[in-house]
Order: structure tokens, then C-alpha cells, then sequence
């Protein structure tokens, strides 16, 4: 090997090796299995091995916190996709009441486009009457998007839900007849309809409802700002209130409301944000 080619591999070995924090490397499980920092991604960032877990707030919200493998504890984040790519912190508050600032740095991620033929055009521009309709579900998942239950989660690395191959993935610049609309919140599996979707962890039931756009649709809370949704279900197998176990059936995959064809869609969402779920079943791409 001549000195010029060692040279140009010790600066990639290099570069490959500041491209993840070097405590993200040698840190426990959660960091390195959630640690994708990007807009609609994961920063999992250290917090020390304090006797007592520090409480953290990204954005003027609560983040998840737990204590790693190594005995450290984390802020597991969310990253919303509207995130620019630079410099962002959080606020971390010990035991004592010491407040001090973390910053971590959000890298570049491109989406693609989807484009996307619907028969029924309300669901592209809907009348003002859907509109009003649609204004009301959206409050009311926002509202569950933005509940933090002290405990949980049961577990964080999630199961699939149902089991089959991916189709659109997250991010998605959506475009439906030609218009573009707001990007892909979520996950879609393709799988046919009466597919029984399961709880990817322990939660309590927080929605059961048909909306517009999403269909009949159940969200639950894992506890600390994690929540799932799950949508354009056929049917729904458990009420609001209602504790599930982990890989409980909670539905079937249906094809109601937005959609061409049976799927499941699902949302996962931390501390109020939309990330990919493709993260938490060990399927991101980088």
C-alpha cells in the first residue's frame, strides 16, 4: 500500500468515527441501538450515573429518561421533521435542582417524494364541513400526542406490529392528485386486510375512534412521551381506558379512510414529535 492510499484510509477510518459522538459508540444498548439524530430521528444524550434520574425538557417539553446499560442515564428525544439540520440542546434538571444545558448537533437527512392517485377527492380538498371535522380529530391527537405518564416504557426497543413487508416509508414528501400535502408522519406495512396488529409494548389505550382521514384508528401510551397510532384498521379489538399487554391483539388492518388499499400506518411519536418508527424495530437507513 503506497503512503498516499494508508494516508486517504486513516482519513476515512477517521471520518467514519466522528460520524456518531464517541460516547454514542461506547455507551449502552438504548444509545446505540436509538441514537439517529437527524430531523424525524432519535438523540439519545448522556446524563451521568446519578443515584437519582435527572429530569429533562426539549423545546419546553419532557423527554424520556432511562438508565442505559452502562449504568448511565439517558434523555431519549424526539426529533420533530421541521428540525434544521445545527446545533439544538436540551435542559436537564438533577436531583438537587441544579439546571444545566446538554447541546447536541441534528445532521442532514433527505426524504423522497411519493405521489399519490385518489378516487375520492374530499380526501385531496375536503369541504368545509370535513374541514371543521378534521380540525377537531387533529386537536384531539395532538392532545394524546402531548400526554407524559411518569412510568414506562415497558420496553423501547419496539415489535413490529404486524408482521410483512414495509411499503411507504417515513418522511415521505407526500403529493396526493398532484398536491403536495403534509410529508409521511409514519410507517406503512403492506399487508393485506384482517391482518391482527399486536401492541409493540405494554400501554394504556388513549384513543379508539374513525377520523377522516386516518380511519378507525387506536393510539396508546407506553408511558414518558412514547406514543403509537395505528390506522385505517378495519376493526378495533379495545376501548379507551383499557391496559394492553405486550403483543396483545388491538385490531385488524383495514383500508378506511385516506388510502388506495389495506395497510397498516403507523405513527410512533416522542415528546410530541413524529419519528420514524423504523428506528425502534432496528430498520432505519442512514
Amino acid at each position: 500500500m503506497t503512503l498516499l492510499s494508508l494516508t486517504r484510509l486513516l482519513a476515512l477510518i477517521t471520518a467514519l468515527f466522528m460520524a456518531v459522538p464517541v460516547w454514542a459508540q461506547a455507551g449502552g444498548y438504548i444509545a446505540r441501538s436509538l441514537h439517529h439524530a437527524f430531523p424525524g430521528g432519535v438523540a439519545v444524550l448522556p446524563l451521568g450515573s446519578h443515584e437519582q434520574p435527572p429530569q429533562a425538557h426539549y423545546n419546553d417539553r419532557p423527554v424520556m429518561v432511562l438508565k442505559d446499560t452502562d449504568d448511565q442515564w439517558v434523555a431519549v428525544v424526539g426529533i420533530g421533521l421541521e428540525a434544521s439540520p445545527g446545533p439544538e440542546n436540551i435542559q436537564v434538571t438533577d436531583a438537587a435542582g441544579t439546571v444545566s444545558v446538554m447541546s447536541f448537533n441534528v445532521a442532514p437527512r433527505d426524504y423522497k417524494e411519493q405521489h399519490i392517485k385518489l378516487r375520492n377527492r374530499k380526501h385531496v380538498n375536503p369541504d368545509p364541513e370535513q374541514l371543521k371535522r378534521f380540525e377537531r380529530e387533529y386537536q384531539q391527537q395532538i392532545n394524546a400526542y402531548a400526554q407524559f405518564r411518569p412510568t414506562g416504557p415497558s420496553n423501547i426497543l419496539l415489535d413490529e406490529p404486524v408482521s410483512g413487508p414495509l411499503s411507504s416509508p417515513f418522511g415521505l414528501r407526500r403529493f396526493f392528485n398532484g398536491e403536495e400535502r403534509n410529508p409521511h408522519s409514519g410507517l406503512d406495512f403492506a399487508v393485506p386486510k384482517g391482518t391482527p396488529v399486536k401492541a409493540p409494548a405494554n400501554g394504556v389505550v388513549t384513543i379508539v375512534d374513525e377520523f377522516f382521514f386516518n380511519g378507525k384508528t387506536i393510539f396508546l401510551d407506553h408511558g414518558q412521551g412514547l406514543i403509537t397510532m395505528y390506522c385505517h384498521l378495519s376493526a378495533t379489538d379495545v376501548a379507551v381506558g383499557q391496559t394492553v399487554q405486550r403483543g396483545q391483539v388491538i385490531g385488524k388492518v383495514g383500508a378506511t379512510g385516506r388510502v388506495t388499499g389495506p395497510h397498516l400506518h403507523w405513527n410512533v411519536s416522542l415528546n410530541g414529535e413524529r419519528v420514524d418508527p423504523a428506528i425502534f424495530i432496528g430498520k432505519v437507513s442512514r
